[in-house]
């Protein structure tokens, strides 16, 4: 690593980073621990008893749905490469219309607890409900990826931690802390971290957003000019082609990246689960529409804490510390206001990934405990407290190999923001077209749904391990490291870094073939229920799960 990691590897005084960071963590914990009194059932740990207002789910999508990547990632995209940096956010925020026109209300109605709910209902249930808990697995595992990745570069950072080992046991404790998390609150719990969480994060950008400009005189032009004088040398920051569009592979790269971040959304378990903690479908509507205006607003604010980081901090100071361009908001905070706005910003941010990572986690532990022990194993033959202790279980499993991605993730300094742009791609490859087909085609079958599943799964996987990602990218100049995941080998041989290009139209086509070649018709009257259930709401709060 440069000379410049040792000069970044601490900023700010340690002890009050540890201080508010510590504060954040016991106000947190107090909060979950009170939510863990109204635990009483199966309902309760994955769904909050369904009486989650609209406006307060609306806030906790946002909390959920605003990771590091939106925070630590795009901020540092934007901060390295410019525009090409903010498409990021205008993929994730236009999602938000598919996510709401197509699948919120429909998806609050049908279903009990979990995606799989609605994919089996007019199913045979073992073994799409088994698929659909694979592909949950999937996407949670690496957005937890990114989280971990996230978290464990933020708080080398505030400790000044450097080595590769010691980085390794950041991750480790700061996960332990997130499992414990979830294990006592559950859904209710992270419901009410994620709301407080989001207004933290909004204000703090906001305090970020009006300081930089109050710099540059409220004058968004001389903002512009301050990050292009710190630019890479020959990198226009308001233009495109720093990342994407210099040749004709990023070219296909970006519109597979678009596709990935557009209708990803829409196949995310954690945020289709949100939908379940409402009382009606106007509330699903609403939180759906509240989580659009306040997502909206913070990708505002993040444009202008990226360019401020360009100007004020500098690409080449961010890529050389701990965390690299995740680095970037963290640095920004300590230019402009000291150990104090350093502080609050990183204790802002880690509360950012808490609330993340305990949404995925309860949403994959109550996957495989709902869909795969439950219903798959025990076949419906088991108490509520039983499936819920399964689930906790597995949340500690989960947690466990998050770590240890994260690990590989953090020494690796990927970019966080990218790492979750993997997770929308598996989740539009192997969840939506299965869940499109399932609310709008009444002849999808069950072959087709596994068809789809599978075959989106398998191939979006098999092309991120064969693609630079993973391994055989060029090194990076600045931080003297090649950004792929394993840095001493070369087996790729798919040239994109993103693969939805591919795999969500195969994913789409599997499913309409696979119905098409299948000799079950279906059952009409299962498909009457869920068409009557889906558009009406009548029946949601007895959805059935065989």
């Amino acid at each position: 690593m440069p000379d410049l990691l040792a000069a970044d590897s601490t900023i700010g005084n340690p002890t009050i980073n540890i201080a508010i960071f510590g504060a954040f963590v016991l106000v947190t914990l107090a909060i979950t621990f009170k939510a863990s009194r109204n635990n009483k059932s199966a309902a309760d740990y994955y769904a909050a008893g369904r009486n989650i207002s609209g406006t307060q789910n609306g806030l906790a999508i946002a909390g959920d749905y605003l990771s590091a990547a939106s925070f630590l990632g795009i901020a540092g995209a934007i901060a390295v490469f410019g525009y090409d940096g903010f498409l990021y956010s205008i993929g994730f925020l236009v999602a938000w219309l598919v996510a709401l026109l197509l699948v919120a209300e429909l998806m609050r109605n049908t279903a009990r607890f979990t995606m799989a709910d609605v994919l089996a209902f007019r199913m045979r249930q073992r073994p799409v409900r088994m698929a659909a808990a694979i592909s949950t697995l999937a996407v949670s595992l690496f957005y937890l990826l990114a989280q971990m990745a996230g978290a464990g570069g933020l708080v080398t950072l505030l400790l000044g931690v450097t080595g590769e080992a010691a980085q390794a046991v950041v991750v480790t404790v700061v996960g332990a802390l997130m499992i414990f998390y979830v294990l006592v609150g559950g859904m209710r719990g992270t419901t009410y971290v994620q709301i407080i969480k989001a207004t933290l994060l909004i204000l703090g950008a906001l305090v970020m957003t009006i300081w930089v400009l109050g710099k540059y005189g409220f004058n968004l032009s001389a903002l512009l000019g301050g990050a292009q004088d710190l630019a890479v040398e020959g990198r226009e920051v308001t233009k495109p082609g720093a990342q994407y569009g210099a040749t004709e592979v990023s070219k296909l790269d970006f519109v597979s990246l678009g596709l990935a971040l557009v209708l990803g959304t829409a196949g995310l378990p954690h945020v289709l689960m949100r939908f379940y903690t409402v009382p009606t479908a106007k509330d699903a509507r609403k939180s759906v529409v509240w989580a659009i205006w306040l997502i909206g607003i913070f990708y505002l604010f993040s444009l202008v804490i990226g360019y401020g980081a360009g100007a004020l901090v500098g690409p080449e100071r961010i890529l050389g510390a701990p965390g690299a361009v995740n680095a970037a908001a963290p640095l920004l905070a300590f230019e402009l206001g000291g150990t104090v706005l350093l502080g609050i910003i990183a204790g802002v941010a880690f509360a950012t990934i808490l609330a993340v990572v305990a949404g995925l986690t309860i949403t994959a532990s109550a996957s495989f405990a709902h869909d795969v022990y439950a219903s798959v194993i025990k076949k419906g033959q088991v108490s509520g407290n039983g499936e819920v202790k399964v689930a906790r279980i597995t949340a500690i499993v989960i947690g466990a190999i998050s770590i240890g991605l994260g690990i590989l993730a953090l020494q690796a300094g990927l970019n966080i923001a990218f790492l979750v742009a993997l997770a929308f791609a598996i989740a539009a490859s192997a969840n939506l077209p299965t869940i499109i087909y399932t609310l709008f085609w009444k002849k999808f079958t069950t072959q087709g749904a596994l068809w789809s599943i599978y075959g989106g799964l398998i191939a979006c996987l098999t092309l991120i391990i064969f693609s630079p990602v993973v391994s055989g990218a060029p090194v990076n100049p600045v931080t003297g490291k090649s950004p792929s995941l394993f840095q001493d080998v070369d087996f790729s041989w798919f040239p994109l870094n993103n693969p939805g290009l591919v795999s969500i139209p195969l994913s789409f086509f599997l499913g309409w073939l696979g119905s098409k070649l299948s000799k079950d018709r279906g059952d009409e009257l299962k498909n009457a229920e869920l068409e009557v259930r889906a558009f009406t709401g009548i029946g949601a709060e007895k959805a059935v799960a065989h």
